[in-house]
């Protein structure tokens, strides 16, 4: 029997303790050779690039993204030129203008960078972001009117607006211009009557880059600005202003808004990522400090950074703070306000951490207290006063836990109304089925995506929602946990899993979404010197019979049926998990975070 033979899994993995069987990532053998002698790469790392569905012809452009070869013509947008035209001209005119923007990083990134391009024109953009309590996500009539009272003629809307209809009928209706600038998903029969309306997610946009984060969209915007500028006679005696330079702002947008990172985003992430590594940004850099007290620049950007430092608190901001803290502190150019900003944020994410605990730790008790939830196709749980601020991420990290699609709701008695974020497995829709809920009139408001959706709904119409959805995604639920497979890139030993391997296969990076992490898998592993950290992460080392030995972290493994096993230590165990550089004291070395775990006496 072969290792990676499905019917058995990997190294026999057909059950791990999480539940998923384990398989090695498809590539094809001839395509992996051809790769491997044209471009001189290891074995295990042009197995690598195949298996990610990149081809022997596109992998020098995949190895080495640029903006020349991937960066697409911003006429493609639907109604791109459009927008670019009326900016400039409002900008010529100095029209008062303001951006709205939405609470998240993708929002905030979005924003920064079109105040940096009106500043180097030497206008200076203001910005308007909703609050997540008292105003919701997105426009809103009100917010409308309140721009139109203080005297803005147009408004620029950037990670938001494409399906708030009210509001953009309003703005028609007391003569606010609008130019829309997202990437959210739209239905098709759904276009609102706008100035422009630049999403590539629209049914008439024929871009193809459908992918982007709305930071991603706005940077295409950006080019399409000095195009226009320059068309006008703008630049005569002027420098056009240097994009480049705000490429790590299109990097955060990308990467925190989880985006595939192929393509032309693969090269926005990868270029922003050196660009950032310069910390000339003083809101990024003050953040860095505050998070990882950098000095003097002294580190290279990377995925982790972004992803888990900078842009939780980032988001602090919109979830528990004041909105509009993030975009303005990558718009400031003030150090001493980037520094007050930055800090105000590393403590609003100090909170955040708390309450989320706080709700985390409720909602599995809840779950786990109820006996119909342990077979359901799809847990919703709901309770008073949980904060809508993080009911998002404790949807994720209970779809982490459970591998199925959650929907964590927050009731509000007194406004008699529940606010519910999801998260869902892939090859479940949830954001589709939310739209069905709405439809039938078991919710107030409701949409999203495949992989997350957002909800309002009366708290006595919760029970009935539940058994909605359960129904309307039992049979995608059931396919989705027998395809739920941890696909392993390669089988390393504990001697063999170096800071060699883990830089040869830093020539993926950057990693997300459409290119995952190299995932390594370890075979009758054993357990040394297990501890259970501070917040339930469990550290081990791990050795095996080639003699060496590999330090290991599972993070959030209290509780957990891996974390009882790396405490219990006796006996070999199958490991996998993706290498992490570990640098403490000078060291050079690596460690491995723990993904999933197999018991080869229970597989």
């Amino acid at each position: 029997m072969a290792d990676g033979d499905a019917s058995f899994g990997y190294l026999g993995v057909s059950r791990s303790l999480s539940g998923r069987v384990w398989r090695e990532r498809a590539a094809n053998a001839d395509a992996a050779r051809r790769l491997q002698m044209a471009h001189g790469l290891s074995e295990p790392l042009a197995r690598a690039i195949i298996a990610r569905g990149i081809s022997p012809d596109a992998a020098e452009t995949f190895l080495n993204p640029t903006l020349k070869a991937l960066f697409p013509d911003p006429s493609s947008f639907a109604d791109m030129d459009r927008a670019a035209e009326i900016l400039v001209d409002a900008m010529a005119r100095r029209r008062p203008t303001v951006v709205f923007a939405d609470y998240d990083v993708d929002g905030a990134s979005s924003a920064a960078q079109l105040v940096r391009w009106f500043r180097a024109m030497g206008h200076e953009l203001p910005i308007y972001v909703p609050d997540r309590i008292t105003e919701g996500y997105g426009p809103s009539p009100a917010a409308f009117r309140r721009l139109k009272a203080e005297g803005a003629e147009l408004v620029v809307t950037v990670d938001c607006g494409a399906a708030a209809h009210d509001a953009l009928a309003c703005a028609a209706e007391i003569g606010l211009e609008v130019v829309v600038i997202d990437h959210h998903l739209m239905r098709d029969g759904e276009m609102p009557k706008v100035a422009a309306l630049v999403n590539p997610n629209r049914p008439d946009c024929g871009s193809g880059q459908g992918h982007l984060a709305a930071a991603g969209v706005t940077f295409v915007l950006l080019a399409a600005l000095n195009r226009e500028a320059r068309r006008q006679g703008l630049f005569d005696g002027r420098a056009e202003p240097d994009l480049k330079a705000w490429l790590d702002l299109a990097a955060m947008g990308a990467i925190c808004d989880v985006t595939a990172l192929t393509g032309f985003n693969r090269a926005l992430a990868a270029q922003g990522l050196k660009v950032m590594s310069g910390w000339r940004n003083p809101g990024l850099r003050a953040l860095m400090e505050v998070a990882n007290g950098l000095k003097d620049g002294q580190a290279a950007a990377s995925v982790f950074h972004v992803g888990f430092m900078l842009g939780p608190r980032i988001n602090a901001g919109g979830r528990i703070g004041r909105a509009d803290l993030g975009a303005r502190l990558l718009s400031s150019d003030d150090v001493a306000e980037a520094t007050a900003l930055a800090t105000e944020l590393d403590g609003l994410n100090a909170s955040r951490k708390a309450v989320e605990a706080e709700v985390q730790e409720a909602a599995v008790s809840h779950i786990e207290t109820q006996s119909n939830f342990a077979d359901a196709p799809m847990l919703l749980v709901a309770a008073d006063d949980w904060h809508p601020g993080v009911i998002g991420i404790v949807a994720g990290r209970l779809r982490e836990r459970y591998r199925k699609p959650v929907i964590v709701v927050g009731v509000d008695r007194a406004a008699n109304v529940g606010k519910g974020s999801g998260r869902s497995q892939p090859g479940v829709n949830l954001g589709r089925a939310v739209q069905a809920a709405y439809d039938e009139g078991l919710l107030l408001a409701g949409g999203g995506h495949a992989m997350a959706a957002g909800l309002s709904v009366r708290p006595d119409t919760i029970p009935e929602l539940r058994a909605f959805l359960c129904e309307r995604l039992a049979e995608e639920s059931a396919l989705a946990t027998a395809a739920d497979a941890l696909e392993v890139d390669a089988l390393v030993t504990t001697r063999g899993a170096d800071r060699a391997l883990w830089q040869d296969f830093q020539r993926l990076a950057p990693f997300g979404p459409g290119n995952p992490e190299p995932l390594f898998a370890l075979a009758d592993a054993r357990i040394e010197r297990p501890m259970m950290l501070k917040g339930g992460h469990a550290r081990v080392t791990l050795t095996d019979a080639t003699g060496g030995r590999l330090k290991a972290v599972a993070w959030r493994a209290e509780g957990t049926a891996a974390g009882e096993r790396l405490m219990a230590e006796g006996g070999a165990i199958h490991v996998a998990g993706r290498l992490k550089p570990d640098d403490w004291q000078g060291r050079q070395g690596v460690e491995l975070e723990i993904e999933d775990i197999a018991d080869p006496r229970r597989i």
